[in-house]
């Protein structure tokens, strides 16, 4: 696996935010007093005439997102996770979703490895609240590369994306000359004992499993979800019909993210056994993202040992 440089999924949100600004004219950015944290201060200080800070409101700030969506604009709203997905769900719901507006919902500091800020300001469960809304898609890079990729097919995409972006400097792995579709996974490592569903920094995790399981004569299929919604059910099936048993990995409760979004379609053909790994129905706490990765078994040795169980 080659891993070419460290950086914060974050900042490359960021940038390639200016970059599209750069590009088009119709391209705004809001934030809500977080500009800094976000990296969306980058865009702000380039394109001041196009940045918003609408302050500590987020409802008003997918208000003001989907009136500019109607201006002709393309709007990125942008916020913590915490706000964007829970504070604001009234108004992502009804004022965004419900008519089909094409507003960009930028999300940085998303689950456990936001930290020490605690429990009260780790997403774990906004992946379930976002997928739940109709007309939805739902967006979780696994690193900077992948981010990058992610923005700019967003900004392509006709309609309400949520784009759940990392807090903490990650390993960069993915390669700049990767397909990037959305609704489409893509497998990074093919094996024929057990597969691995992973999503956002869990990706990294699950090819670092798929090393360690290789080195026990096990051969692990890693596939990178980063679209939650739609899920990829044509590769799913394909998977399954190959491989019986699955394990998702995802930094986000084990209600309502990626490994219900597995099971769902799975349970409908009885293909595969899946066995989910993620926050077990817990609020977060404070800690360092590595502490709380190791706390909640997000670790590739857990990856490891519960491959291990399932091929006993």
């Amino acid at each position: 696996m080659n891993v070419k440089e460290i950086k914060a999924p974050r900042v490359a949100y960021g940038e390639t935010l200016v970059a599209l600004g750069e590009e088009t004219h119709s391209i705004v950015v809001l934030d809500a007093d977080l500009a800094h944290a976000t990296t969306t201060n980058l865009f702000g200080e380039k394109f001041p005439e196009r940045f918003f800070n609408m302050g500590i409101a987020e409802q008003n700030l997918m208000g003001v997102a989907s009136g500019l969506s109607l201006a002709g604009f393309v709007p990125f709203a942008s916020t913590f996770a915490i706000f964007g997905s829970g504070r604001a769900f009234e108004q992502v719901r009804n004022t965004i979703c419900y008519p089909k507006l094409n507003v960009k919902i930028g999300v940085t500091h998303a689950g456990v490895t936001v930290g020490e800020d605690g429990g009260s300001h780790q997403a774990i469960e906004d992946i379930s609240l976002m997928r739940s809304i109709p007309n939805m898609t739902v967006v979780v890079p696994a690193d900077a590369v992948e981010t990058a990729k992610a923005v700019r097919a967003a900004a392509a995409y006709d309609g309400p994306v949520y784009l759940r972006i990392a807090r903490p400097p990650a390993p960069v792995f993915i390669g700049e000359d990767s397909e990037f579709v959305i609704g489409k996974a893509n497998v990074l490592r093919e094996g024929k004992d057990i597969c691995l569903c992973a999503a956002g920094l869990m990706v990294f995790k699950a090819m670092e499993a798929a090393e360690v399981l290789q080195a026990s004569g096990i051969e692990a299929t890693v596939v990178n979800f980063h679209t939650i919604k739609p899920i990829d059910k044509q590769l799913l099936l394909e998977l399954a019909q190959k491989i019986d048993k699955m394990i998702t990995v995802e930094e986000h409760s084990v209600i309502g993210g990626l490994g219900s979004a597995v099971a769902e379609v799975l349970s409908e053909c009885r293909l595969a056994t899946v066995k989910r790994i993620g926050v077990e129905d817990k609020f977060g706490q404070s800690g360092t993202p590595d502490q709380l990765l190791e706390a909640y078994g997000l670790t590739s040795a857990n990856i490891v040992a519960t491959a291990k169980a399932m091929l006993t």
